[in-house]
């Protein structure tokens, strides 16, 4: 099959559908609903040959255009085109603690240090090279003296001596290799010792002579949505570069409900998702060292944070009953295993951690990022938040956690929304209307012509749209509207109507939009981001009367995630996602998760340290018997039933 633009051939294997075969040219495709056929994103063209569905129907004619993931080729030589609009394209990624990034603020970015300065040599590293001269046998040592007599015995005395007498251990993979590579430098080794997750530490491979250059390490994000990794070198905790993409993964489902169901129902579908995660993971890397002229080699161990659906499909393990009642993972706390066994394109014998978790949806993500942000250190009540297709939080001081997560469903990455998009370039990420909702400005991502509308974007359209009086506070277009924006679902004009189904609002018309096509945010829109920004104020009540405390006692919200960081936290709160408290309460930690990863990463103590935090927070299923439905139902209005909770903005009506 031949891919157009691209022109890029891959080999036809049975059962592959076209959305798979794409996937494996290195082509990701938009695939919202993992394979279903229902979300429609994933059109491509049909040039030469024919292609068929599981029904038997078979298109043959040249212009057809089709859902990739439900047709398979019909023998070769096949042609297919796939448009701009099907792809996936580079996003906005959150890489740092985001200082980097453009855009007004509410709150301030988190000066709260991650466990080492920059500036600073780590102490206490996943891996550190030391240089061992072993003393060589002479004649008549033998065995009868016991350890010590031995190869293995000479290099953990040598070992010993140049780290204070820290306890050593090999496999049976090293000992292979140490006696050709002991006498080959004259008995001078560079060994890596890494932690093997208890005292002492693990030979994880031996090199003969004085190894040239330090070791690197490898801090990964594992995002539904995006990766990020950095490059770091594991001597100086010199960070050498960061970067971040988009998650192959996102070919076979936007959220990881949709990726875990796509594992189990299709063939080879864990497979699948595992090698478009480790093959998102190794282009990072390869940009990242050629970037910086190091050899694969040169790199010798990784971190990984990640939600738990995005740790087991990175490890290659069944998340079929995270979404299944009692929703239990497969392992919260994982082994480290070998950069080899998952595929990951550095040393083969590098150590890859993955970050600990706590339960089916609060995973190292999470546990990274509160070691990250300094969560807790000042022993009093903080809330930290992570919003995405989740709504994770975690509540407590130095001495109790308490986390939920809940489902906010794909609006506030654009999914489930008429002109939702990701924050690519292009996407709306700020809103303002004027009274009646005669006039709209919109900014966009890139400043350039607006194609759709990302997460803040729509907040800010919710935000903006209650404050003209466009809609109101149960988020219904608001009767006698007589502004041209107002309308019925094709254009036809709505004055005079009320209500939310069949009626749309334009939020850019067709002269202004990249597309040519209005854009518009309908009755449909607005339910849909109700229920997603109630679904995030619900969990964080929940979470507050699970412990009795008041809205008005946290001294400090973390807000995590890219999400968070181009949000606008006056119109969060307006819109009643976000609590009203001080605004200086409020504290932009970035992407939490790749400083974890990198924390951990640059310290063993910190790595200990973040699993000791998972063991420690008290997980909260937002099921029957924890008042969950009850606050939904009360914040499902702008901001909510209460509007007490929300002074600032019942002063402002």
């Amino acid at each position: 099959m031949r891919f157009l633009p691209d022109e890029v051939e891959v080999e036809i294997r049975e059962g592959e559908s076209v959305l798979e075969l794409a996937a494996r040219a290195g082509i990701t495709l938009r695939g919202a609903c993992g394979g279903d056929g229902t979300c429609g994103r994933c059109l491509a063209v049909l040039r030469e040959g024919a292609v068929r569905d599981a029904d038997g129907v078979t298109l043959a004619e040249a212009e057809a255009v089709f859902r990739a993931c439900r047709f398979h080729p019909v023998d070769g030589p096949v042609v297919i085109e796939v448009p701009d609009a099907s792809r996936l394209h580079e996003h906005l990624v959150l890489t740092g603690g985001g200082d980097e990034d453009a855009g007004p603020l509410w709150a301030k970015e988190s000066a709260v240090p991650i466990g080492r300065q920059a500036d600073g040599p780590p102490d206490d590293p996943l891996l550190r090279r030391v240089i061992a001269d072993v003393v060589p046998p002479e004649p008549g040592d033998g065995g009868s003296r016991g350890a010590g007599t031995d190869d293995w015995g000479r290099l953990a005395s040598a070992l010993a001596r140049e780290t204070g007498g820290e306890e050593v251990r090999a496999d049976l993979f090293v000992l292979r290799e140490l006696p050709a590579v002991l006498r080959a430098r004259d008995w001078t080794v560079t060994a890596d010792l890494g932690t093997a997750g208890g005292p002492g530490r693990e030979v994880v491979a031996v090199e003969a002579g004085r190894a040239a250059g330090p070791a690197y390490g490898l801090a990964v994000d594992l995002g539904t949505t995006t990766v990020a990794a950095e490059l770091v070198d594991l001597e100086s905790g010199r960070v050498l570069g960061t970067l971040g993409t988009y998650n192959r993964q996102a070919a076979y489902g936007d959220d990881v409900i949709s990726r875990i169901v796509f594992a189990g129902e299709h063939p080879g579908g864990r497979r699948q998702l595992q090698e478009a995660v480790i093959n998102t993971v190794n282009g990072l890397v390869d940009e990242l060292r050629r970037g910086c002229g190091i050899g694969r080699d040169a790199v010798r161990a990784a971190v990984c944070a990640g939600n738990p659906a995005m740790a087991h499909l990175f490890l290659g393990v069944d998340p079929a009953h995270i979404r299944l009642e009692p929703y239990t993972p497969a392992a919260n706390f994982w082994p480290p295993c070998r950069a080899a066994d998952v595929g990951l394109d550095l040393h083969p014998r590098a150590p890859v951690y993955v970050l600990p978790g706590v339960a089916s949806y609060l995973g190292g993500d999470i546990t990274g990022g509160l070691t990250a942000s300094g969560f807790g250190t000042d022993g009093r009540a903080a809330l930290f938040v992570d919003i995405g297709t989740n709504g994770e939080m975690v509540l407590g001081d130095g001495d109790w956690l308490v986390g939920c997560s809940c489902s906010a469903g794909p609006a506030f990455e654009g999914g489930g929304i008429a002109c939702g998009m990701r924050a690519v370039a292009g996407a709306v990420e700020r809103v303002g209307v004027t009274p009646g909702g005669f006039e709209v400005v919109c900014r966009t991502i890139g400043d350039g012509p607006p194609a759709g509308v990302c997460g803040s974007g729509l907040i800010a359209a919710l935000a903006g749209l209650r404050r003209a009086g466009v809609i109101n506070r149960a988020g219904q277009f608001e009767p006698g509207l007589e502004t041209p924006r107002f309308r019925r679902g094709g254009g036809e004009a709505g004055g005079g109507v009320s209500g939310g189904a069949g009626l749309e609002f334009v939020l850019a018309w067709a002269r202004e939009t990249a597309h040519g096509r209005d854009l518009v945010l309908t009755g449909a829109d607005v339910q849909n981001l109700l229920r997603a920004k109630a679904a995030v104020f619900a969990g964080l009540r929940t979470l507050l009367a699970a412990v009795n405390l008041d809205q008005r006692e946290i001294s400090r919200v973390y807000i995590a995630g890219g999400f968070g960081r181009f949000l606008n936290l006056p119109e969060a709160v307006a819109v009643g996602m976000l609590p009203d408290i001080a605004p200086e309460r409020y504290t932009f930690v970035g992407n939490s998760s790749l400083r974890g990863a990198r924390a951990a990463l640059l310290s063993g103590r910190r790595l200990a340290g973040i699993g000791e935090t998972a063991r420690r927070v008290t997980y909260l299923e937002l099921g029957e018997g924890t008042g969950f439905m009850e606050e939904y139902m009360a914040a499902l209005f702008l901001p909510h039933t209460d509007m007490g909770l929300f002074p600032s903005v019942r002063e402002r009506e």
